[in-house]
């Protein structure tokens, strides 16, 4: 009978390449998993690793074995979660995945009441972008996501929360900075500071400062909000940025937050799940207790 931990093994091996990183991430010494690796090998009567002196790979055998270790495994996480919630739905571990240039900013005015009102929920909170938060949650890593919805996320269910404007960062000497507001239209011949590739911040505000007539700034480009924020401070540029990046920042005279007029560059923010996925009323109570908490964010 092949044992739940041995497909562990496998995978932490594909994932790691390195037999004592892999048994690291499993918290058991490197002969223990090696050794059960070999047993599994003997069981299938099937080679599954390849074995180098300073790494391993997984054989074409294992190639195609993986997948379906990956399901059982995600098979068996699914089914232990659905038996605790039968116990309890609103009790056990969730995993959230946020993105870098949303979840700094958003997790303080959140966590304090989710944490109130979900006691016996234990948060695990992880940062990554879009891209690699959506396989995780397609396989099953990550239970829900907090994120700027994207129209090739339909194959997802999603719960909007709020619509997020974007500000226009200017520095002190620019013109625009004794403006009250902004149009799109100001944005023409304009050049916007950005993120770097990865990031949809990056994609949704080049398509607005696109269609406006700005162009990209290819001198740079940043790894985070807060290398753009400094950037602008700094004389470098303009950029926009989340509204929620610019609340409770230190007063500095040298970077001036402008809001754009009707109609107003935004992302809609959501919670996404997998379609099915088992703990409903937790996701329910979750989506519940952060309307109400961003609800009482008059800047917002």
């Amino acid at each position: 009978m092949i044992k739940l931990r041995d497909l562990e093994y496998l995978v932490a091996i594909d994932e790691h390449k390195h037999f004592g990183r892999a048994a690291e991430a499993c918290f058991v010494s490197q002969p223990t998993l090696s050794g059960q690796i070999i047993k599994l090998e003997d069981q299938l009567s099937l080679q599954l690793v390849e074995r180098h002196r300073r790494s391993v790979m997984l054989t074409p055998a294992g190639e195609t074995l993986i997948a379906k270790a990956r399901k059982v495994l995600q098979a068996a996480e699914e089914f232990e979660s659905t038996a605790k919630s039968l116990l309890d739905p609103l009790a056990g571990d969730l995993h959230v995945g946020m993105i870098p240039t949303l979840a700094p900013y958003l997790l303080p005015h959140i966590m304090p009441g989710l944490n109130r009102a979900l006691p016996n929920i234990h948060f695990y909170l992880h940062e990554n972008k879009t891209h690699n938060l959506l396989q995780e949650l397609n396989g099953g890593k990550l239970d829900v996501l907090i994120l700027p919805y994207l129209e090739d996320m339909d194959h997802f269910e999603r719960y909007d929360l709020f619509e997020e404007e974007l500000l226009l960062a200017v520095p002190r000497q620019h013109p625009f900075a004794n403006k009250d507001q902004v149009t799109l239209d100001d944005l023409q011949g304009e050049q916007i500071l950005t993120l770097e590739d990865g990031h949809c911040l990056r994609d949704q505000a080049l398509g607005y400062c696109f269609s406006a007539g700005a162009h990209e700034d290819n001198r740079f480009q940043a790894t985070s909000l807060e290398t753009l924020r400094y950037m602008v401070a700094s004389g470098l540029g303009m950029t926009l940025l989340p509204k929620l990046a610019t609340l409770n920042q230190q007063p500095d005279n040298n970077l001036h937050y402008i809001p754009f007029s009707d109609p107003a560059p935004t992302r809609n923010i959501s919670l996404v799940i997998r379609p099915n996925y088992s703990r409903m009323e937790a996701v329910r109570a979750v989506v519940s207790d952060v309307r109400v908490s961003l609800s009482k964010l008059s800047e917002l």
